[in-house]
């Protein structure tokens, strides 16, 4: 993999911009679903669906596809709109979230909407699915990758350890793990609630190469994802640092937005943010 060009990284900040727009308006439209999140985790979905991932929306069952697993599948908003938005099924269907009969459910589900390789949401399972088909590549002698999307919150699971024990047992330096850490959980604070620093070292002595990085900085998103693609002998998990519904500032730090849809007047306003955001100049 190599880092994007000036022109590619001006492309992906249009479509992390779109994701977010979209995503704001799918959660008001129906009033129900997971915003804070999403938003904060757009840059890096941006760079994983647009330029990181091998991947063929018009056959999502190719073989030598890396496969990718939403562990924390409460922030399908964004996971949608980045297949949407790469041509896994119309954009126009987006605004169907969590309709009777939609394909696009509060949680990701395999049997309804090609291109999903797991139905998750059970927060804590994904891990090891994502472990056991690291290991099924391994034995197959696969050359793709394996990435799984987990949150700081969802790591309170016991399973999520588990599965960390084995992976870095089986020494799967095909698998590519990233926390979005963004402190907040639905009930506060990650830290009030549990506490999970020192989050880097808990990782290292589970035998985990740990890059920690800027999720919403496409610099940093990229260096983090090449070192873990390079790095041999060991799983890897980037650590990384967003915040809750980037960049509306009210949702910054505020875990009502973990889960809460916003209401009309809160809908427009973020709207105006994202858009204040990216006509000035951003750095993401």
């Amino acid at each position: 993999m190599t880092n994007p060009d000036s022109r590619t990284l001006r492309v992906l900040k249009e479509k992390a911009h779109t994701l977010r727009v979209d995503c704001v308006r799918m959660v008001h439209q129906a009033k129900s679903g997971h915003i804070g999140g999403s938003l904060g985790l757009a840059d890096i979905f941006a760079a994983l669906f647009f330029k990181i991932l091998q991947h063929d929306p018009s056959n999502p069952d190719w073989e030598g596809r890396d496969r990718f697993v939403l562990s924390n599948g409460h922030v399908a908003p964004i996971l949608y709109a980045s297949m949407a938005h790469t041509g896994y099924f119309p954009v126009e269907e987006l605004m169907t979230l969590r309709k009777l009969n939609s394909r696009l459910q509060g949680h990701p589900s395999r049997t309804n909407l090609p291109g999903i390789e797991i139905s998750t949401g059970s927060l804590g399972h994904g891990l090891g699915v994502a472990v056991g088909m690291a290991l099924a590549a391994r034995q197959k002698k696969a050359s793709h990758r394996v990435y799984c999307s987990i949150g700081d919150g969802e790591s309170q699971e016991g399973s999520i350890w588990e599965a960390a024990l084995s992976a870095g047992h089986h020494q799967l330096d095909n698998l590519t793990v990233f926390m979005d850490r963004n402190f907040i959980q639905i009930d506060g604070n990650t830290e009030d609630i549990l506490t999970m620093e020192p989050m880097a070292d808990k990782w290292k002595a589970f035998r985990w190469h740990v890059i920690e990085a800027n999720g919403n900085d496409f610099d940093d998103i990229f260096k983090a994802f090449d070192m873990a693609q390079n790095y041999k002998g060991k799983p890897s998990i980037i650590l990384f640092r967003t915040k809750l519904g980037f960049p509306v500032s009210f949702m910054d730090g505020v875990s009502k937005w973990h889960g809460t849809p916003p209401k009309d007047e809160e809908a427009e306003k973020a709207l105006q943010e994202i858009e204040a955001y990216y006509q000035g100049g951003n750095k993401a």
